[in-house]
């Protein structure tokens, strides 16, 4: 229904759009050099105001009275069974809604039949009386823009502050959900350290990681919050990934941007970019299915013992999942370098090859270090692959051959789990602002290293 109002909105907006550019045609008559604004902009006008006006009712509405009426069927079933505990609420008005939509529910009773039947009515007027308000709050706003209409309306002028304003609001609202995703990340970081007694360093020089094995009454033992085991295995597969992705994508940029004739640029370069669209998933079944059994079985032909789950099955898997990234990036920066550079080059005598390794990869350093900095940031957020191919285990160990886990993969156990969330969101959440301390160092350096080389070739 919510997404069914919209487009009822969207289609009433539209045709005061239409009526409101028909009206400034009518009122230019045949000089239309008379209004202040084209057409075009009173009906742009009257759209964006009736949108915004229907949109925004549809919103407020919307999420107030469906909050106002949740709370009152809360209140119903305190009303009815007061001595019920806040989860055993939220079971019997999830079973109401399951009830109310003809579908099955864990329990039945006669509490739960009635909140359903109550559901089934206050549901559909909570629908209808949204749709109802937001389509009349449009037409208000439409109505009003048609009848201010007139020969000297700045429909232009208004029409470009609502956008730059709205422009405004959206950057507004991007800063604002960084400094909450930051904030919340600090907040829990925090209560984590409170929990461990602050102790800090034995959580970023531990070398046993079992955060909810010694969990009693909410407190987390210090001794096994060592986070030392994921972010060697973190670092162990994204090194392993990158030594593989880097070479072959920069390698294949190289190629397609300057010696691939193009035919062979025409279908190479999309058929590379498929990788692109493969599922982690298919990653990961490649990796654990294929791969893995290949290496166990080429490693006991020549007496290596490896691991049914490794980091280096793992990482070569992550690896070919980055080429993409890093080809497709590194080609197109590598095709921005202006053929001036490579004609002088030609002209003093260098070779192809000498051009593009003493003059187009410094120029096109830049672009190159951003995608592999974007391959790190795939490899280092990944979690699938290394759920299904490096194993789960906290392992501290530099060798590619052993079963391996990640910083992504423990803070899915622990969100996933089945311990209070209260208890396992410390450790994740701290994973998490750790992580994203140090990809925000690694860009700090990147960005230092780029603006260094920049300066040698503007």
């Amino acid at each position: 229904m919510f997404g069914l109002t919209f487009l009822a909105v969207f289609a009433l907006s539209a045709l005061f759009y239409a009526l409101a550019r028909n009206k400034a045609a009518v009122l230019g008559g045949d000089t239309p050099r008379i209004l202040h604004s084209r057409p075009n902009y009173h009906g742009f006008l009257a759209f964006l105001l009736s949108a915004i006006a229907g949109i925004l009712v549809l919103l407020v509405v919307w999420v107030l009275w469906g909050a106002w009426i949740e709370s009152r069927f809360i209140a119903s079933i305190l009303d009815a069974q007061p001595d019920l505990s806040p989860i055993e609420v939220e079971l019997a008005l999830s079973d109401a809604r399951a009830l109310s939509e003809g579908g099955i529910a864990s329990r039945t009773d006669a509490l739960r039949e009635q909140v359903a039947r109550e559901i089934s009515g206050q549901t559909a007027l909570h629908h209808y009386g949204t749709m109802i308000l937001s389509l009349v709050a449009a037409a208000a706003a439409g109505l009003w823009c048609l009848r201010a209409s007139h020969v000297g309306w700045r429909a232009r002028n208004r029409s470009e502050t609502i956008i730059r304003r709205l422009l405004a609001l959206m950057a507004v609202i991007a800063v604002a959900t960084t400094a909450g995703i930051v904030l919340s990340l600090i907040f829990e970081t925090l209560n984590f350290f409170n929990n461990i007694d602050w102790q800090v360093h034995k959580f970023l020089f531990g070398t046993t990681w079992s955060p909810l094995s010694g969990v009693q009454e909410g407190k987390l033992d210090p001794d096994k919050v060592g986070a030392i085991p994921l972010f060697a295995g973190t670092l162990l597969i994204t090194v392993i990934a990158m030594l593989v992705a880097t070479p072959i994508g920069l390698f294949a940029a190289i190629y397609l941007s300057d010696f691939a004739s193009a035919g062979v640029r025409a279908w190479a370069k999309p058929m590379l970019e498929i990788l692109a669209g493969i599922p982690t998933v298919v990653y990961g079944f490649f990796a654990a299915i294929t791969l893995a059994p290949f290496l166990r079985n080429t490693g006991e032909s020549v007496g290596l013992s490896i691991a049914s789950e490794s980091a280096l099955a793992a990482g070569v898997v992550m690896g070919i999942m980055i080429i993409p990234f890093i080809s497709s990036l590194s080609d197109d920066v590598i095709n921005a370098v202006p053929q001036s550079l490579r004609d002088g080059s030609y002209g003093l005598g260098a070779t192809k090859a000498e051009t593009i390794r003493q003059v187009v990869l410094p120029a096109a350093l830049p672009g190159i270090v951003s995608a592999v900095l974007l391959g790190i940031s795939r490899a280092v957020g990944e979690t699938m692959i290394v759920v299904m191919a490096a194993g789960q285990g906290a392992n501290l160990t530099a060798n590619p051959l052993e079963a391996v886990t990640t910083v992504t993969v423990q803070i899915v156990m622990l969100i996933t789990g089945d311990t209070e969330a209260s208890t396992a969101a410390g450790p994740a959440f701290t994973l998490g602002f750790t992580l994203f301390c140090m990809t925000l160092l690694m860009n700090v350096v990147a960005q230092r290293i780029v603006r260094k080389y920049r300066e040698l070739y503007d």
